[in-house]
C-alpha cells in the first residue's frame, strides 16, 4: 500500500474510513515542539506501573473467592492458565510499542495497521473503560480508609461518604485522592513513577508477608482434592448470562478440568491494565528495550505473586470453607492472627492508590494521542513546557473523573468494562500480522515469535474471554460505541491531521 511508503495521495484506501497513518509520521508527529512528551523513564519504572496497576485488591480476594467459588486450590492452575492468555496478548504488545514508540497504545498500534476507523473505535472504547475503572477503583480505595478512620474513632459525615444502601451523598475521598493523582501526573511522569514505585514497594512487600507467613500456616490435607469433581452450575438466563449460554446453550460446569479453565476467564481481569505500560512507550527513554522488557516483566511478576497466593489461601483453610468478601484476612484472623488481617486491609488500600493512578496516565495519553491526531480537540494535545506532560487532557479527564467517582456507587459499577481491553487485544495481534505482511521493512526490536500462530491464538482466547461476559456487558459496550460512531462521523473524520494531509494537493 502507498500509505504505508509516504505516499498517500495516490491511495483510495487513504481517503476512506480505513486510511492507515504510517509508523514514520507516527514517530513524526512526536517531535513537535507544543505536542512533545519528555522522555524520563527506565525499565524499571515500566515494571513498576505494571506492577502497581495488575496487584490490587484482587490479590487478597479474587484468589480465595474463585477458589471456593470454581476451582478450589486448582485455582493456581487457573491463574497459570489466565497468565498464558495474557502472555500471548503481551508479546504482540512487546513488538507494536517497540517498532511504534508512541503514546496511545492499542489505539496508535491499530492506526498504524488497520486504520483510522479502527483506531478511533480502540481508542473511544479505552478512554471509557480506564475512565470507570478509575472511579470505581477510587471509591473502593475510599471504602478501606473510611474504614481506618472509623478503627479510630473518626467519622466521616454520612452526606461524603458517598451514595450507597440506599442513602445519596457524595464521596469526598474519593473526589480528593483523583484529584491529588492526578496533579502529581502533572507535574511529571518521573514524579509520577517515583510515588507509584514507593507505593509499589509497600504492596508488594505486604504481598510478601503474607506469603512467608501463610506458608507457616499451611496444612497438607486442605489441598485434597487438588482437583475437586466437576459440578453442573445451574442455567442462568436474561442479560445477566454469559453471551455464549445465550447463543450456544452452554453453562459452564464449577471445579473438574473444566472448572479450572471457567475460573481463569474470571481471573484474568486480575491481569488487566498490564496493557497500560504501553502507553508510555513515548515517554521512555529507551522503548525499543524497555517497553517490552516492563510489560513482559510485570507480567511474569504478577503471576508469580497471584499463584503463590492462591497456594497460600487455599493451604491455610480448606476452600469450601474460605469465606467470599476477605476470604485471605478472614483465613489469617480463623486461625488467630488478627494482625496480619488488619495488614492485608492495609495493602489492599495502598494498592489501590497506585491502580487508580496508572489508570489515570493511560486514559490521559490516549486522548492525547487521539488529539494530536485531530480526531479530538488538538487543544488537549498540548504538552506542558515544563513538564513536559499532556497536563490539558490529564486536568480535563482528572476532574470528570474526580466528579464521577464523588457519585459513584460501587454497587451499581463494580463490573469494569473488561470487554474494551479484549476488545484492544484482538485488534493489536491482528494488526501484527498485517503490519508484518505490509512493512516487512520496519525496524522491530522486539519480534512476536512464531507469528502468526501466537497472534492467532491470542485472538481466539480474548473472543473466548468476550464470550463468557455477560450479555449485558456487550448491550452496554454497543451503546457506547454508537455513540462513538456519531463523534467520529460529525468531529473526528473532518478534523483528522491525515484525512487534511491527503486532501492537499501534491506538491504542498
Amino acid at each position: 500500500m502507498s500509505t504505508q511508503h509516504g505516499t498517500p495521495h495516490d491511495s483510495r484506501r487513504d481517503r476512506g474510513l480505513f486510511r492507515t497513518k504510517t509508523v514514520e509520521q507516527s514517530i513524526l508527529d512526536t517531535e513537535e515542539p507544543e505536542h512533545t512528551l519528555k522522555k524520563s523513564l527506565s525499565a524499571l519504572d515500566l515494571t513498576v506501573f505494571g506492577v502497581g496497576v495488575v496487584i490490587g485488591t484482587g490479590i487478597f480476594v479474587l484468589t480465595g473467592k474463585i477458589a471456593k467459588e470454581q476451582a478450589g486450590p486448582a485455582v493456581a492452575l487457573s491463574f497459570v492458565v489466565a497468565g498464558v492468555v495474557c502472555a500471548l496478548a503481551a508479546l504482540c504488545y512487546a513488538e507494536f510499542a517497540s517498532t511504534v514508540p508512541v503514546a496511545g497504545s492499542a489505539y496508535t498500534f491499530s492506526y498504524a495497521s488497520l486504520g483510522e476507523l479502527p483506531a478511533w473505535i480502540i481508542g473511544w472504547d479505552l478512554i471509557l473503560e480506564l475512565a470507570l475503572g478509575c472511579a470505581v477503583v477510587a471509591v473502593g480505595w475510599s471504602g478501606y480508609v473510611r474504614s481506618l478512620l472509623d478503627s479510630v474513632g473518626w467519622h466521616l459525615p454520612p452526606i461524603l461518604s458517598g451514595t450507597h444502601e440506599g442513602n445519596f451523598g457524595f464521596d469526598l475521598l474519593a473526589c480528593i485522592l483523583v484529584l491529588a493523582l492526578t496533579g502529581i501526573l502533572v507535574l511529571g511522569m518521573k514524579l509520577s513513577s517515583r510515588v507509584t514505585a514507593v507505593v509499589v514497594a509497600v504492596k508488594v512487600t505486604v504481598v510478601l508477608l503474607v506469603i512467608i507467613a501463610g506458608a507457616f500456616l499451611i496444612t497438607g490435607a486442605n489441598y485434597e482434592p487438588f482437583v475437586p469433581p466437576s459440578r453442573p452450575t445451574a442455567a442462568g438466563g436474561g442479560l445477566s448470562a454469559p453471551l455464549a449460554e445465550l447463543m450456544f446453550g452452554f453453562a459452564p460446569s464449577t471445579f473438574g478440568v473444566m472448572g479450572i479453565f471457567a475460573a481463569a476467564a474470571v481471573v484474568f481481569f486480575a491481569f488487566i491494565g498490564f496493557d497500560i505500560v504501553a502507553t508510555a512507550a513515548e515517554e521512555t527513554r529507551n522503548p525499543q528495550r524497555d517497553v517490552p522488557r516492563g510489560i513482559l516483566g510485570s507480567l511474569a511478576l504478577c503471576t508469580v505473586l497471584y499463584v503463590a497466593v492462591s497456594v497460600v489461601v487455599t493451604g491455610m483453610e480448606k476452600y469450601s470453607r474460605l469465606s467470599t468478601d476477605a476470604p485471605l484476612a478472614d483465613a489469617f484472623a480463623d486461625l488467630g492472627h488478627p494482625f496480619f488481617a488488619d495488614l492485608i486491609s492495609f495493602g489492599a488500600a495502598v494498592g489501590l492508590t497506585s491502580v487508580c493512578m496508572i489508570l489515570l496516565l493511560g486514559q490521559s495519553r490516549v486522548f492525547f494521542a487521539m488529539s494530536r491526531d485531530g480526531l479530538l480537540p488538538r487543544v488537549f494535545s498540548r504538552a506542558h513546557p515544563r513538564y513536559g506532560t499532556p497536563y490539558r487532557s490529564t486536568i480535563v479527564l482528572g476532574v470528570i473523573v474526580a466528579i464521577a467517582s464523588g457519585f459513584t456507587s460501587i454497587d451499581v459499577l463494580a463490573e469494569l468494562v473488561n470487554i474494551g481491553t479484549l476488545f484492544a487485544f484482538v485488534v493489536v495481534a491482528i494488526g501484527v500480522i498485517i503490519l508484518r505482511r505490509a512493512r516487512p521493512d520496519l525496524p522491530r526490536a522486539f519480534r512476536t515469535p512464531w507469528v502468526p500462530v501466537v497472534p492467532v491464538l491470542s485472538v481466539l482466547a480474548s473472543v473466548w474471554l468476550m464470550l463468557n461476559l455477560p450479555a449485558e456487558t456487550w448491550v452496554r459496550f454497543g451503546i457506547w460505541m454508537v455513540a462513538g460512531f456519531g463523534v467520529y462521523f460529525v468531529y473526528g473524520r473532518s478534523h483528522s491531521r491525515l484525512g487534511l494531509r491527503n486532501r492537499r494537493p501534491a506538491g504542498d
